[in-house]
């Protein structure tokens, strides 16, 4: 409870600091405070990786282990009423060490559940707290500050304990139905390990770029009730210009069984500078699934037709790809992959709340012989990788409670064993999560 206090006091505090705007919702009393909700989300995450070969492993004998509790709070007030209304988002985070495996924290690499100082030691406790302005008028609402966007080309990170933020202006219009419009500015993203809120842009493949901004805007349409469409574009100031569309289709066959189809396409360009090199990427993912009761099965293709590794922001969740699971993202240059899907939900068996998931992909032709030197890749003798292959298993389960005083408590465990040829690393990996949400407005 000390550390539920801690969280709401960090919470109020941040809240209390846009004092105009509070006492502008007192003076109206017309939704700021009726319109608001004050959620605080316990996490518990373990997290091993257990690098078989030593390959890209920070620690000497390839093995990372963590274990963090994370407190994460988010007060959303309600709007000021009439055309033009106002308000205010806050959040205040915690994340507190529990364990580092003997020392193997994983140092400083995409393992990254704690925070580790140049030392090597992982950080006892980190906090972030921050919030943003917003207003609405005319179905549109603002955001100016720290933000939490949702986009297939920029999206917050949340597979860590603590979730990845962005600070900058976002915009999101709902004024036609079934279409969601949204468009941003963001000038720096936080890291789910850092404490700052202000850290520089970086990639996942080409690591820190000195972009000064990046852009977003696009749209989610809701055709029909069996059609989606989406078409979004962003640009990563003097390092890409990046374009995604794509479709989703249900087609009913009975009450029990359903097919699915879902399409995605990415095109990736440089941009002024060229910090990360000259390149034109094309990626796209194709996937059918067949559902039926309790049971869906699917199959997704996935093709890199282009020279480069396709990119994205670092820890976000920025790749709406079918292929790209919970380690591997199938995105080399040329790398074709097929993967296969099982999803059972045990609600016809007896045990709602309770699901289990597995999957298995493979990926062939992987070839960096055209890559360009921000991208390349070379073996032991210099010579740029060629027909690299890799394969990840991953199995997961899940359980949320129900019903009683423990309601929505969810219990996760997801496992992922990869193999691979010289370009990565071959792994297993063990993640559980528990997770307990508590609304308290």
């Amino acid at each position: 409870m000390a550390y539920l206090k801690k969280i709401y006091l960090a919470v109020f505090s941040t809240i209390a600091s846009t004092t105009p705007l509070a006492g502008f919702a007192d003076e109206q009393q017309e939704g700021f405070i009726e319109g608001s909700t004050l959620n605080v989300l316990s996490r518990t995450f373990y997290m091993n990786r257990d690098s078989r070969k030593g390959q890209s492993s920070p620690t000497e004998n390839g093995y990372s282990e963590a274990t963090a509790q994370g407190f994460i709070g988010k007060f959303e007030s309600g709007f000021t009423q009439g055309t033009f209304g106002v308000g205010v988002d806050a959040f205040a985070m915690m994340g507190l060490k529990l364990d580092t495996g003997g020392g193997r924290n994983g140092l400083q690499s995409s393992f990254d559940v704690l925070p580790v100082n140049n030392d090597g030691k992982a950080e006892d406790e980190y906090t972030k707290v921050g919030g943003s302005v917003k207003a609405r008028a005319f179905d549109t609402v603002v955001n100016v500050g720290d933000v939490f966007p949702s986009t297939p080309v920029v999206s917050f990170g949340d597979s860590r304990v603590l979730p990845e933020s962005f600070r900058g202006v976002t915009a999101i219009n709902k004024s036609i139905s079934g279409l969601t419009v949204q468009g941003g500015r963001l000038h720096s993203m936080s890291q789910p390990q850092s404490t700052s809120l202000s850290d520089n842009f970086a990639t996942f493949y080409a690591g820190p770029v000195n972009s000064p901004w990046i852009g977003y805007f696009g749209g989610d349409y809701e055709a029909t009730d069996r059609l989606t469409l989406a078409l979004y574009t962003s640009r990563l100031k003097d390092a890409w210009d990046q374009k995604y569309a794509s479709v989703s289709y249900v087609l009913p066959i009975s009450d029990q069984m359903a097919l699915t189809g879902d399409l995605n396409y990415y095109n990736a360009t440089d941009e002024g500078k060229k910090l990360l090199g000259e390149f034109d990427n094309d990626i796209w993912s194709a996937k059918i699934g067949l559902k039926y009761g309790a049971h869906t099965v699917s199959l997704s293709h996935q093709r890199n037709q282009s020279d480069d590794d396709f990119d994205y922001l670092r820890q976000s969740d920025s790749i709406y790809l079918a292929n790209s699971i919970q380690y591997t993202d199938f995105n080399s240059p040329k790398e074709r992959s097929w993967m296969v899907t099982y999803n059972l939900d045990m609600t016809n068996f007896g045990i709602p709340g309770l699901s289990f998931m597995t999957r298995y992909g493979k990926g062939t032709d992987a070839d960096y012989s055209s890559a360009n030197s921000t991208y390349m890749r070379r073996d032991s003798e210099g010579n740029p990788l060629k027909d690299q292959k890799r394969w990840e298993r991953d199995i997961e389960a899940k359980y949320v409670v129900q019903t009683g005083s423990m309601k929505d408590l969810s219990l996760r465990v997801r496992q992922a064993t990869t193999r691979a040829t010289a370009f990565e690393s071959d792994l297993d990996e063990v993640r559980l999560i528990v997770e307990y949400p508590l609304s308290v407005l």
